[in-house]
């Protein structure tokens, strides 16, 4: 048994990831905005699979609460010894014209949280010899969904360079690159589901468990389903110039919008 630390775990697959890793009897630190959601689940969890259940409310777009998880990964008290970067939300479809601000939130969230929070988690964890980071991306990374796309795709070669720099330290480093996924998140947002066939979905259990297998077993880029991972892979191989198109035509930020 162990300690994981999971932000955006209050929702999604952030939620279905901290009920497997505290049924498979891992102790879990929840990060998310919404602390009494959180306090919710942390009784959860422990009335259902005995495990302790820290509560750390943080909005991952500032500074100063992004370096108050930093800061719990850092301790050597109850040390943690998985970090699952999940947090964070679409952009929607367009860029300009739209509200900058908002952008530059979703870019704290998806980029610099990730970077900050992987530094803290990779440092800590190299001392003591053992851990994993798993960093969650998409297979928007492969698309040109706008700025989302832009962030996921930083996630994933993020990831994969820290993952050749943890090499023969015991820590290793995972990009978790999904598909669309059922979650509360399409009620939330109000997508049409319909645009997109029943064979395109996946459950986020089965999304969140084949993740922490890759992790288990080291795995540097993680795509759960076969489905998924021919696509990814015909998309690596396309031009570039295919990619924009296709991605203007099979509307590629609402696949986006589903990562969560």
């Amino acid at each position: 048994m162990g300690t994981a630390l999971v932000t955006g775990a209050s929702a999604g697959l952030g939620l279905e990831f901290a009920w497997q890793l505290a049924t498979a009897r891992h102790d879990v630190v929840l990060v998310a905005r919404d602390a009494e959601r959180l306090e919710r689940l942390a009784g959860q969890l422990n009335a259902a699979a005995g495990v302790r259940a820290e509560v750390l409310p943080a909005d991952l777009s500032r500074r100063e609460d992004v370096e108050r998880v930093a800061d719990r990964l850092r301790q050597d008290e109850r040390p943690v010894g998985l970090l699952v970067n999940n947090a964070g939300y679409s952009t929607g479809d367009s860029f300009v014209g739209s509200d900058l601000a908002f952008h530059e939130q979703a870019l704290d969230v998806m980029v610099r949280a990730v970077l900050v929070l992987s530094h803290a988690a990779a440092s800590a964890m190299t001392e003591r010899g053992r851990g994993a980071i798993l960093n969650v991306s998409s297979v928007a990374a492969l698309t040109t969904a706008g700025p989302y796309s832009a962030h996921k795709a930083w996630v994933r070669v993020f990831t994969e360079g820290l993952a050749v720099e943890l090499r023969g330290t015991g820590v290793t480093a995972t990009a978790l690159c999904p598909g669309l996924t059922h979650t509360e998140f399409h009620e939330r947002a109000g997508v049409d589901r319909s645009r997109f066939p029943e064979l395109a979905w996946l459950n986020a259990d089965d999304v969140v468990a084949a993740a922490l297998a890759d992790v288990r077993r080291g795995a540097v880029i993680s795509t759960p389903s076969l489905r998924y991972g021919v696509i990814s892979e015909v998309a690596r191989l396309l031009p570039r110039a295919a990619i924009r198109r296709l991605s203007d035509l099979s509307g590629a930020a609402t696949l986006a919008e589903e990562s969560y």
